[in-house]
């Protein structure tokens, strides 16, 4: 499996790339601000074409280049199509909406304003515990709402033989690693996804925390949606948001 980092240079939103390998259809995660023309570098550098664009959860800073992404896909249809919770569907109609006003103003200024946003063409919607089939990687939604209502992860079987982008690097982490969490902003190397914003949920936080990250394997690697690679099981025994 190949992996690619692009995090973007506003929020340090991590855009993941997964494929099967170099010359294959991919998967991108969470395109955000600022970062259309080095995605596209790494597509051309692998010889990839994107299969579906799957969306972790609503926030403009994971959903910015959605719809770019998605028209410059490899479907023959002339597109390919955005994949996220239901829960999160209602985001997609303005990503900036739940910002405050000075934030919203500097994203409107830098990337112009929300009244210029398109939805993507082709919306469908995940349901906890769904098997994606998608550019030949299997990968098990289980929604992990806390951070927002429709936060979702992802794993699939297998670790990344090929590293990429910011990815680069991390091969002594992930060669440790049997299988992959794409986390979001639900998991991260030391800390959690933060529950104040509109939509977050402290408890529904805790319960995801419980129910679906503590049961997970040590030898998982995590994606998450800003900062390094991680793993289960250095989490469990190092981050102090996980439930002992």
């Amino acid at each position: 499996m190949l992996a690619s980092a692009i995090p973007d240079t506003v929020m340090g939103t991590n855009c993941w790339v997964l494929a099967t390998g170099r010359g294959a259809e991919c998967v991108v995660v969470d395109p955000g601000f600022d970062v259309l023309d080095r995605l596209r570098e790494e597509l051309a550098q692998h010889r990839l074409r994107p299969a579906a664009v799957v969306l972790t959860h609503g926030h403009a800073d994971h959903v910015w280049s959605v719809t770019p992404v998605c028209r410059s896909g490899s479907s023959t249809t002339g597109g390919v199509p955005a994949l996220l919770h239901g829960d999160d569907r209602y985001r997609l109609t303005d990503p900036l909406a739940s910002l405050s006003a000075p934030l919203r103003a500097m994203l409107e200024q830098q990337f112009g304003p929300s009244a210029r946003w398109e939805e993507p063409d082709d919306v469908r919607e995940l349901v906890d515990d769904q098997v994606l089939q998608v550019a030949g990687l299997s990968l098990r939604v289980q929604h992990a709402p806390g951070h927002t209502e429709g936060s979702a992860v992802l794993s699939v079987d297998g670790a990344p033989g090929v590293l990429s982008g910011a990815l680069a690097g991390a091969e002594r982490v992930v060669g440790t690693t049997t299988s992959t969490l794409l986390a979001g902003d639900v998991l991260f190397a030391g800390s959690i996804g933060r529950c104040d914003l509109p939509g977050g949920d402290p408890a529904a936080m805790e319960r995801t925390l419980r129910d679906v990250v503590v049961p997970m394997p040590d030898d998982r690697l995590v994606l998450p949606g800003h900062g390094p690679v991680t793993t289960i099981g250095r989490e469990r025994a190092t981050n102090p948001f996980l439930p002992r």
